[in-house]
């Protein structure tokens, strides 16, 4: 009987349709076409549904995918169960919670229990079911308190860890795309709790399966998602325009959204450290010539109103107000995630202190933060924020009672 790639090679041949037109109607990337092709790995299976789609094939490769994929899962089964015994999978579990810190997650036990079922009930995904994972947990982010989408996200982190060491070669080129993907949101999360050396490590973490999978688009973005978050209170801005230099020389002149995040995060520390010429100049291509496919890297959602927030930062630290205010603007009526809309808003108070008008941005920044709901008052990405609005003033207005107020905020949230 002939493989799923055989037969959908056969059927590209048929049509006269190359790998790249192909993944192109899917829609999929080429590269993890070029891997489903060769058979180095099954796809899932709307994947291949739409594949059938394409090529003109209806119900030739679902029962092949089905076939092969149930005889894969049992090759992984009986190799689990010689290789793996249950005081095995108990210390690995309590080796996972370790890392992963899960008993700072909860009072319930309920990512416990679940990390605790992955374990011993050996749970399998598609590579299909992964990608919407990833999509489901960028939503998590931007969407629930950074508590929540941590908690859930560390039982992914712990399966996909699972099934990377029963994979093929060739299937974990892409698990360890899913894998940077996952390390890079559990980064963001970490970092909005202010838990920064964990941050750190899991965006190291996110590097090295990202460097792995060989991706150049993934290997900018992580890097590039690295450099953004870090700028609030977890690296010194010359880190981070360190980090930012090593990513551009491995992105080199490629138009990509990957290398945009990077330029991004160089522009943002930049104007931290007073060079705001220099920083124009790094966002003012972005502003003409954005990369289209804001999707590509693996990480849906990861590119989102960057540019003009950005222009929002720059602008502010430059004490511009006119186009600071028309950047915070564009991005306010773009949907933007809630750490996007709170900070444009306290890039407002930040360029009025930068200008003179301490009182006025203590204020502002004041009631700005009064008003959001609990859980973003927490976020260690808005309370930087204000901390940066305090740091821009003049020492004459550091003990002045608007400015006492918001240090008072400020030095309620951990850093």
């Amino acid at each position: 009987m002939a493989t799923f790639g055989e037969t959908m090679r056969a059927a590209m041949t048929h049509r006269r349709m190359s790998l790249r037109a192909v993944a192109r109607a899917v829609p999929c990337d080429p590269g993890h076409l070029s891997h489903i092709w060769r058979d180095h790995y099954l796809p899932g299976r709307s994947t291949a549904e739409a594949i059938e789609h394409v090529l003109g094939i209806p119900g030739q490769l679902t029962p092949i995918l089905e076939e092969e994929a149930a005889a894969r899962r049992a090759t992984l089964e009986a190799k689990n169960s010689r290789e793996m015994d249950e005081d095995v999978r108990r210390r690995q579990a309590i080796q996972m919670f370790t890392t992963l810190g899960i008993s700072a997650l909860g009072p319930t036990g309920e990512a416990a229990r679940q990390l605790m079922a992955v374990n011993f009930e050996s749970e399998f995904r598609d590579l299909d079911h992964w990608h919407i994972t990833i999509s489901d947990h960028m939503h998590a982010l931007n969407t629930r308190p950074a508590r929540a989408a941590c908690e859930g996200l560390v039982i992914d982190l712990f399966a996909i860890e699972r099934q990377l060491g029963t994979a093929s070669a060739s299937e974990a080129i892409e698990l360890q795309r899913i894998n940077a993907a996952l390390a890079t949101i559990h980064a963001n999360g970490l970092t909005r709790l202010g838990d920064h050396s964990a941050a750190i490590h899991w965006s190291r973490t996110a590097r090295t399966a990202a460097d792995t999978s060989g991706d150049l688009e993934l290997r900018l973005l992580v890097r590039g998602a690295e450099a953004n978050r870090g700028l609030y209170g977890q690296r010194t801005p010359a880190t981070i325009l360190r980090l930012t230099g090593e990513a551009r020389r491995i992105g080199g002149d490629s138009s990509s959204i990957g290398l945009a995040k990077v330029k991004v995060g160089q522009a943002k520390a930049l104007s931290m450290v007073g060079r705001h010429e220099e920083a124009k100049r790094c966002l003012r291509p972005l502003l003409t010539s954005l990369p289209t496919n804001v999707d590509a890297g693996g990480i849906p959602g990861m590119w989102k109103n960057d540019v003009r927030f950005a222009q929002s930062w720059v602008h502010a630290y430059a004490g511009e107000e006119g186009p600071a205010d028309q950047a915070r603007d564009q991005v306010l009526t773009s949907a933007p995630a809630y750490q996007h809309a709170a900070n444009v808003r306290l890039h407002e108070a930040l360029c009025a202190t930068v200008n003179g008008g301490a009182e006025r941005g203590f204020v502002q920044a004041a009631e700005i933060y009064d008003g959001l709901p609990v859980y973003q008052k927490r976020s260690q990405m808005i309370v930087e924020t204000c901390r940066a609005i305090l740091r821009a003033a003049p020492p004459e207005q550091q003990d002045r009672p608007a400015a006492r107020d918001l240090r008072a905020i400020t030095e309620g949230v951990p850093r």
